[in-house]
C-alpha cells in the first residue's frame, strides 16, 4: 500500500474531529439542525487551519444519505466520494487556475441548472477564491445571489480583503483562527502515539511553535522529522 502522509491520513472526517475552530463548527452544526442553511459561505484564514477540511465535512453533512445531518455516516457513496474529492455533486475548483470569466461560465454558471445526481445538493467549493478576476466575480454575482434551491457555494481564501464586497455581502463569513500551540501539541501527541513514534514533550512543543498556527504545517514537520530521525525524536533533533 502506498504511503499516506500524516496530514492526509489524519485529516478530520467529522465536525467533532475538527480542532481549534469551535466557533465555526458550532455555527455550521446549528445551521443544519435549525434548517437555516445559507446559499453561500466564505471560509477565511491562514493556510493549514482547516478551510478545505471544513468544506468537505459540511458537504458530507449536506449530501450524506442521512443528511442534512451534523453526523454524516462517512461510509455511504456520497460521503466516501466527497472525502476523496471525487463526488460528482461537489465541484472542487482551484480559483488560482480557473480565474477567468470563461472558467466561471464553464464550471459553474453553465452547470447550476443540472440537478444533483446522488445527493440532495449541488455544491461548488472554490479554493483561493480571491484569485478570481473582477470580471469573473461579476459574472458569478447573479448566480450567487439567486441560485437554484439545491445549489450551495463554499468559498475559501487566505486573503479575504481581495474578495469583492459584492461577493462578501452575499456570503456568511467565517474567520478561521491560527490554532493554538497547546491544541497542536495535543493533536501531534495523539498522532505520535497512534503511529508508535517516541517523541518527547519538548520536541512536540518545538514543532508546534514552528507551525505558526497551522495544523497541516505541524503534521508535515512531524512527518519530515520521522523520515530524518526515525521513530525516536528528541528536541535536539
Amino acid at each position: 500500500m502506498a504511503y499516506e502522509v500524516l496530514a492526509r491520513k489524519w485529516r478530520p472526517q467529522t465536525f467533532d474531529e475538527v480542532v481549534g475552530q469551535d466557533h465555526v463548527v458550532r455555527t455550521l452544526k446549528n445551521a443544519i439542525t435549525q434548517n437555516r442553511i445559507s446559499q453561500a459561505y466564505l471560509l477565511a484564514g491562514p493556510r493549514g487551519t482547516g478551510k478545505t477540511t471544513l468544506a468537505r465535512i459540511f458537504a458530507k453533512a449536506l449530501n450524506c444519505k442521512d443528511g442534512p445531518t451534523i453526523k454524516p455516516c462517512g461510509v455511504c457513496p456520497s460521503c466516501v466520494d466527497i472525502a476523496n474529492g471525487s463526488a460528482l455533486d461537489v465541484a472542487e475548483i482551484d480559483g488560482a487556475s480557473n480565474n477567468g470569466v470563461a472558467d466561471v461560465h464553464e464550471k459553474i454558471i453553465d452547470t447550476v441548472n443540472f440537478q444533483p445526481t446522488g445527493g440532495k445538493f449541488r455544491i461548488y467549493y472554490i479554493d483561493e477564491v480571491h484569485m478570481l478576476s473582477t470580471s469573473a466575480f461579476n459574472a458569478l454575482l447573479k448566480t450567487l445571489e439567486e441560485p437554484p434551491p439545491y445549489v450551495k457555494f463554499i468559498f475559501a481564501t487566505t486573503d479575504p480583503d481581495k474578495v469583492l464586497t459584492t461577493i462578501l455581502s452575499r456570503c456568511q463569513r467565517f474567520d478561521l483562527r491560527r490554532i493554538s500551540i497547546p491544541v497542536i501539541v495535543a493533536q501531534l501527541k495523539q498522532i505520535a502515539a497512534a503511529e508508535e513514534i517516541d517523541i518527547d514533550a519538548d520536541a512536540l512543543l518545538a514543532i508546534a511553535r514552528g507551525a505558526e498556527g497551522g495544523m497541516r504545517d505541524a503534521q508535515s514537520s512531524l512527518d519530515q522529522m520521522i523520515s530524518f530521525i526515525g521513530k525516536t525524536i528528541r528536541e535536539a533533533d
